[in-house]
């Protein structure tokens, strides 16, 4: 008996069971509730004003800064220095925390933006480098942030994690892929009479407005709340050795391997935007001018087709059917590019860049979407190290192609992206059914273990003196996720044996 007296022990034993005989998450509840869909908000919201500057100057460069190949090379040292750093990004967003990572990695487009005011190989080159530090920790922090938000809302509303996931993947990537429309039709307002990327004047008022867009950002990123996970799942490095091991963890793991050609394929597509279409099948037609008015096209497909997915996203059977409808789009405009494209002129000819840009801009919003929910879900424990190299895969391939587009044709770039495409898709297929088949041998157990655990339960009521017996009963069986489903809809325990039983199973 505590010093306390029994009864007082009783209260306070109660008082911790209520959660769960209320139907409140039987594990790990914690009484204090965040804010978890305002925070998704607010980060998408930031994301909205940053990229929106970004994207549409990232969109420019090969067509403004094309002195030397200024703009092209830029972005090539800029997704080289991303995948460099992406590799060691995620025990630095376990250090600095993801809502400091996010507002740190900011800087960096600050800088950039700034840069483009006053175009050199001086000003250029060095801010792109420092920005593929910034851009490895802010994705990585954003990904991890995302998770963290989706799940807490899932688990506090007890609520399907891939749906949550699905839903938060679906809004954060929606508006970021409005960030093509916005910042695109800025674009369009201010350079509409350049014919060679638009006065000095018309760029220099460009980049101000993006600075604009850059500050709020950063004021948004601030206002996140901070989301503090070091306790839970980011383990702390006492060695280089040990951080690299947590680094390369979800390389040990054959679906990571699985999706990764989906990742860097994921980098190429948008890459092919950004540096072969704008150029070589937008500029000849519409000009200059008409790459704001084309990504923006790209950007309002994408917005709508990463609404939609989102809301469609459950699990992997939905993923998979909803990537396949994104890849099959794909297919079909390179290889109509490689076979049958050619420059017209006419309505005609100005319409089919348009054309090719919204479902281009379907396969991008479906990719995002999708793999930032099956990352989260798939690799929920190590999170930070998933969305890591989602990030060093994805810059990679963009790197790849910045480099390669200068130095080869336009066909050659299709072929190799016609390539890139069924591989990868063969290889998520692949990872499809990896997941499926032990999934399918647990549902097929779950009855029987859920059956036991119930019993077990039962007894542990009737008989409250041997709860530690049936706690690691429980445990050593491995059916935890059984016990909270029964916890919390079936089996009415006492206060005491609650108190007990899950300090045993601790």
């Amino acid at each position: 008996m505590d010093a306390r007296g029994g009864h007082h022990r009783d209260e306070e034993e109660e008082a911790a069971a209520a959660p769960l005989l209320a139907g409140a998450a039987p594990l790990g509840y914690s009484g204090h509730r965040r804010s978890h869909a305002g925070d998704l908000h607010v980060l998408s919201a930031a994301f909205l004003f940053v990229f929106s500057a970004y994207c549409a100057a990232q969109n420019l460069e090969s067509s403004v800064n094309t002195e030397g190949d200024l703009g092209t090379v830029s972005m090539g040292i800029l997704y080289t220095s991303f995948t460099l750093f992406s590799v060691a990004a995620s025990p630095v967003v376990t250090w600095l925390g993801s809502k400091r990572a996010l507002v740190v990695g900011t800087s960096g487009y600050v800088l950039f933006i700034l840069a483009n005011l006053v175009p050199t190989w001086y000003t250029m080159v060095p801010a792109s480098l420092y920005l593929g530090f910034t851009a490895s920790i802010i994705w990585v922090g954003q990904g991890t942030y995302l998770t963290s938000a989706a799940l807490s809302h899932a688990r506090d509303n007890n609520l399907p994690e891939g749906q949550t996931l699905g839903n938060f993947n679906g809004e954060f990537w929606g508006m970021f892929a409005s960030t093509q429309v916005i910042g695109n039709l800025i674009s369009l307002a201010l350079l509409r009479d350049g014919k060679d990327g638009g006065s000095v004047t018309g760029k220099s008022l460009l980049f101000v407005v993006f600075l604009g867009c850059m500050i709020v950002g950063i004021i948004l990123m601030c206002l996140l709340s901070k989301r503090d996970e070091k306790g839970n799942n980011a383990p702390t490095h006492s060695s280089f050795g040990a951080m690299m091991k947590y680094i390369v963890a979800p390389l040990k793991d054959r679906r990571m391997i699985l999706i990764i050609p989906l990742i860097a394929y994921s980098g190429l597509q948008q890459a092919f935007v950004w540096a072969v279409f704008t150029k070589n099948i937008v500029t000849p037609v519409l000009g200059i001018s008409g790459v704001g008015g084309a990504m923006a096209i790209y950007g309002a497909a994408d917005v709508v087709c990463s609404l939609v997915a989102g809301r469609l996203t459950s699990g992997l059977h939905s993923a998979t059917s909803i990537v396949s409808v994104g890849a099959i789009l794909q297919a079909v405009v390179l290889f109509w590019l490689l076979l049958f494209y050619s420059p017209m002129g006419g309505l005609l000819g100005a319409a089919i860049p348009l054309f090719i840009g919204a479902l281009w801009g379907v396969g991008d919003g479906v990719l995002n979407t999708q793999l930032s929910a099956l990352l989260g879900l798939l690799f929920e424990d190590v999170k930070e190290a998933a969305f890591a190299q989602w990030r060093v895969w994805q810059s990679g391939a963009i790197a790849v192609i910045f480099f390669l587009s200068p130095n080869i044709t336009l066909q050659a770039m299709l072929i190799l992206m016609a390539i890139a495409l069924i591989i990868s898709f063969g290889s998520f297929l692949l990872l499809t059914l990896v997941v499926e088949k032990p999934s399918t041998t647990r549902s097929n157990q779950f009855q029987s273990g859920a059956n036991f655990t119930a019993h077990l339960l039962h007894q542990c009521y009737q008989q409250p003196k041997q709860h530690t017996l049936y706690a690691r009963a429980i445990r050593n069986q491995k059916e935890m996720k059984y016990l909270s489903v029964d916890v919390q809809h079936n089996t009415p325990l006492s206060a005491i044996c609650f108190s007990d039983f899950f300090a045993e199973l601790k």
